[in-house]
């Protein structure tokens, strides 16, 4: 067996690598070069360079595993790997602490002034008084995303005597208070929080989850810190917030475009920057290089992977039958878990006709990657998306019936907490998903793309309005479907349009007169 190393590993990871295979690192491969040399190899490792593409991929006629060396896979086709059959995994948890602890290092940093003072007295200075700073005991942080890394930060700042505040959409109350965590709103630790850090992946919700309309929400004593992604703050509503005064100070570790070309932080004396460190801590780059190469040793070695991105290794016999299938579940799962308002308790499956005499765990693992993957991205795989569900205190359950209206299979979705639920269904036509049913109401919907979502009374001059609005700026419906219901009556309406949709148009929208709520759907 042969194993390609094309970006730079460390040392103990190939190591291991080495005990069981034939190992090649090539690091700077071009696409061209990759392609040309990819064909005699069994496994590829990889880390945020090398960029797996679907002509990689074709190339790969002997590979079975693609390896990735930290969380983000951005960088790999996905799509094409599981349609050749190839495993992709990552490494979610090897730089966990490092980036907790490099969170807790630059608060600590920012509220000392400690690179202001050693740039100083390394100037031949002594100035004492310019950078008076702040204790953290007894103040307030808010943590924004309750992940495996926001969890650690905020048992470190406990430690720290500090008071937590967190928001999180997958996190429960019991699960919070036995963090030590008063669960909130983004708003509200706006409101009330000293120091605010974002532990959340980057998705179409989290982008901008701290903007102009927060930051005027802050005390001027706030200060702000971002070590997760690049665009979770928006860059330029901080830099605003920070040269007015309106909040105290920054730490900024990731940014929108890496390497920034004209960083608007780094003259701000009131902000603390660093190069991406987070996960640049000599024990995060072995742990993900042993995490990843004992990955590739099981799986060559006829075993299963534990951190799977895709799943391609459905049994022959089962992929004609279970992949469309597979398909639509897990789009059902994101789909509903974008459309439900908070969090959840209780994720409820239930497979109808043909489709409930088959083995649903592969189906019900792509439905829990589905609804953890709206708000965790990346780190949730095939694998360890049930585990996560049980650490949040979510409760799945399933259930089977032989019948199914009008088709021949279907698979309901519904996630509830108390009086609170939301429900999708959806079924396979001609090899192709379909969302059938929304909360109880008939719609025949193609899930792809992006898809306004609304609630609203049934009268006239509600849907055209809306229409009007999408229409005046620039936004194109290729399909409308709307549920039937008398006169008066809550329904749903579901538009497939051509483009991404802004918060600011989705509120113009809310307040047309009959309109309810309104949603996004990102597919």
């Amino acid at each position: 067996m042969k194993v390609l190393v094309s970006d730079s590993l460390s040392e103990e990871g190939i190591s291991k690598l080495k005990e069981h295979f034939d190992v090649d690192v090539s690091t700077g491969l071009s696409e061209d070069e990759l392609v040309e040399k990819i064909g005699e190899f069994n496994a590829l490792v990889i880390r945020s360079g090398t960029q797996v593409t679907a002509r990689v991929i074709h190339a790969a006629d002997n590979l079975k595993i693609i390896g990735r060396a930290g969380v983000g896979v951005d960088n790999v086709d996905i799509e094409a790997a599981t349609e050749k059959g190839i495993i992709v995994v990552n490494a979610p948890e090897g730089n966990m602490l490092s980036a907790a602890e490099h969170t807790v290092a630059m608060m600590l940093s920012m509220a000392r002034n400690i690179p202001r003072a050693d740039a100083s007295m390394k100037a031949g200075k002594w100035e004492r008084k310019k950078f008076m700073g702040v204790e953290v005991n007894g103040k307030t942080l808010g943590v924004i995303g309750l992940g495996r890394i926001g969890a650690e930060v905020a048992k470190r700042a406990q430690g720290l005597e500090m008071n937590i505040l967190g928001y999180d959409p997958f996190v429960t109350e019991d699960r919070a208070k036995d963090m030590g965590v008063e669960l909130t709103t983004v708003d509200d630790i706006a409101k009330r929080a000293d120091f605010i850090t974002v532990h959340t992946p980057l998705t179409k919700d989290t982008r901008n989850i701290l903007d102009a309309d927060q930051f005027a929400l802050m005390k001027p004593t706030a200060r702000v810190i971002n070590c997760a992604r690049g665009g979770i703050i928006n860059e330029d509503a901080l830099a605003d917030a920070l040269k007015s005064g309106k909040i105290a100070g920054a730490a900024v570790d990731v940014f929108t475009s890496e390497p920034p070309t004209e960083c608007q932080f780094v003259n701000l004396d009131n902000v603390v920057v660093t190069p991406h460190l987070g996960a640049s801590t000599e024990e995060a780059q072995v742990n993900v290089a042993v995490s990843v190469a004992e990955e590739v040793i099981s799986v060559l070695g006829g075993g299963q992977a534990r951190n799977t991105i895709n799943i391609p290794s459905l049994k022959p016999e089962l992929v004609a039958t279970l992949a469309p299938y597979i398909n639509l579940i897990e789009t059902l799962g994101s789909a509903v878990s974008q459309l439900m308002d908070g969090n959840y308790e209780k994720v409820e499956i239930s497979y109808n006709g043909e489709i409930a005499e088959k083995d649903s765990r592969h189906l019900t693992l792509a439905a829990l990657k589905g609804i953890l993957g709206t708000a965790m991205g990346a780190s949730v795989n095939y694998v360890n998306a049930p585990a996560i569900a049980k650490a949040r205190d979510v409760e799945v359950i399933e259930s089977k019936s032989e019948k199914s209206e009008e088709y021949a299979s279907s698979i309901k979705i519904k996630l509830s907490k108390n009086s609170i639920s939301k429900s999708i269904t959806g079924a396979v036509v001609a090899d192709e998903p379909r969302i059938i049913m929304i909360d109880g109401q008939r719609v025949d919907l193609a899930p792809t793309g992006y898809m306004v979502v609304s609630t609203h009374i049934n009268r006239p001059n509600v849907i055209g309005p809306c229409c009007i609005v999408l229409g005046e700026n620039d936004i194109n419906i290729s399909g409308m479907q709307v549920g039937r219901v008398p006169i008066g009556e809550k329904t749903i309406m579901a538009l497939n349009v051509d483009s991404e949709i802004s918060e600011d148009i989705l509120e113009k929208i809310r307040h047309i007169d009959g309109i309810i709520d309104a949603k996004l759907v990102s597919l």
